[in-house]
């Protein structure tokens, strides 16, 4: 259950003291408690964009970045990483409005909750940038930057004009990309402000300018590099319709690689640099010459190979003749009854070594299941119960003799025999009792003694 739904407990008997806790009832830690919130933070907001105005801002020696974002009512604390605030394009500081873009979450030792920031730009920039998106998407959604209406540039042109400033670098470039590759074309320069208030009104005007009067095949718009404010004139709404509008197919060649206008979505050829822009609108006239002597080679080549395909089929055609002869398809059948044959030969052999090899294996089989193995197999069997059964006896006896021999020993060592030995005899009366007492033999008595070795018979003539 997330945490948002547990309500408090009400007390009962298990809450007084000296009463023991009921087994169903989840009791939380501090730790557990800001853990559980900080996964509810970050799953529940993800990430935010948030623009606001820099305080307490404080680097440390790890190169973390901890500061407050405010504005007039509220603040809240934010981290920026070491490995994120190295992509800043800026050095932030106290009071500068900045436009961010975080993640909620709590630090848990403290319980505190933070904006763990991932991006920052300032908030000027900012505002551009959006301005640019928005537009951009407006008119995405009307279709001016659909791929199916963009126009081809003609591979070869006679003319070509060139729309930017007369006195920037971006048309020394141009120029001499042009005459570089391609010398022949004529070049027309429309010159206009590509900076400024009134860029944008100028540009347009060269464009319906140069479309009125069709002086040439392809249009060259252009403007060498700079930050996102000096190449806004080519971000107007304007502009972006008067080159869809435009009769002429149109490149751009605009900043630097890494920066794209409005104007670059409309044209119909987007090249990331103004001497990009020249190398697309005309072909290199060395590659043209080496491609004249391809197709020449080509050419050749291909006449070598019709002749000889020619001379092929001359070939099989004549071979073909050959072969509905009577004699070829006697040939061939006499061919194929040799082939017949050594698939026969070879298959007897297989047949023959399958035959032999069941015939051994019948054979051991039938050793294995015959009354004279099994009888060999059952006497050596009672060979080996008969060894086993000596062996087993003689154990058994060995085993009976060691505990027979201590109690041997042990019976001599308190038999009266052995008192026997050493002078003393056990005297009895004729009956078998044994005399103990002198009183109990009266004179006359017949008695016996019986020594180590024999026994003596004795009559009584007194006793004391």
């Amino acid at each position: 259950m997330d945490i948002a739904e547990r309500g408090p407990a009400e007390p009962g008997p298990a809450d007084r003291p000296g009463r023991k806790m009921s087994p169903d009832r989840d009791v939380y830690t501090v730790s557990r408690l800001n853990r559980e919130v900080r996964v509810l933070l970050e799953r529940g907001f993800g990430t935010l964009w948030l623009e606001a105005e820099i305080s307490n801002f404080a680097r440390p020696s790890s190169g973390h970045w901890y500061f407050s974002l405010k504005d007039a009512g509220a603040q809240v604390r934010c981290a920026m990483f070491r490995q994120r605030n190295m992509l800043c394009a800026f050095a932030a500081k106290d009071g500068q409005k900045v436009l961010v873009r975080a993640r909620i979450g709590l630090y848990e030792p403290r319980g505190e909750y933070q904006l763990i920031v991932d991006h920052m730009e300032d908030a000027g920039l900012g505002a551009l940038k959006r301005q640019f998106e928005e537009l951009s998407a407006k008119l995405e959604r009307e279709g001016l930057f659909a791929a199916g209406r963009k126009r081809p540039v003609p591979s070869l042109p006679r003319r070509i004009g060139v729309i930017t400033s007369p006195t920037g670098a971006a048309v020394r470039d141009i120029l001499h990309v042009l005459a570089r590759r391609f010398p022949a074309v004529d070049v027309l320069i429309y010159p206009v402000p590509v900076q400024g208030a009134q860029a944008a009104g100028d540009i347009i005007a060269a464009l319906r300018l140069a479309g009125s009067r069709a002086e040439c095949d392809v249009l060259i718009l252009a403007r060498g590099g700079g930050s996102l404010e000096d190449l806004w004139a080519f971000n107007d709404e304007g502009l972006a319709r008067a080159i869809v509008a435009s009769p002429l197919p149109i490149i751009t060649g605009i900043g630097h690689e890494v920066d794209f206008t409005i104007a670059d979505f409309a044209a119909d050829v987007r090249a990331p640099t103004p001497s990009a822009a020249a190398e697309v609108a005309v072909p290199d006239a060395a590659e043209w010459l080496d491609a004249f002597v391809r197709l020449d080679a080509r050419l050749l080549r291909c006449l070598r190979r019709r002749i000889d395909e020619h001379r092929q089929r001359l070939r099989w055609l004549t071979g073909r003749a050959s072969l509905v002869s009577p004699s070829a398809k006697l040939a061939q059948q006499s061919q194929r009854l040799d082939e017949v044959e050594q698939r026969l030969s070879r298959a007897l052999r297989r047949r023959l070594i399958a035959s032999r090899e069941r015939l051994s294996w019948l054979t051991g089989r039938a050793a294995l299941v015959s009354p004279a193995a099994r009888v060999a197999q059952q006497l050596a069997r009672l060979e080996n119960l008969r060894v086993r059964s000596d062996r087993a006896w003689r154990q058994i006896v060995r085993r009976a003799r060691e505990r027979l021999l201590p109690l041997v020993r042990t019976l001599n060592a308190v038999s009266p025999l052995a008192t026997l030995d050493r002078g003393y005899a056990i005297v009895s009366t004729e009956a078998g009792e044994i005399l103990r007492d002198a009183a109990h033999a009266k004179p006359g008595t017949v008695i016996e003694a019986r020594l180590a070795r024999g026994r003596l018979r004795a009559k009584v003539e007194g006793s004391t």
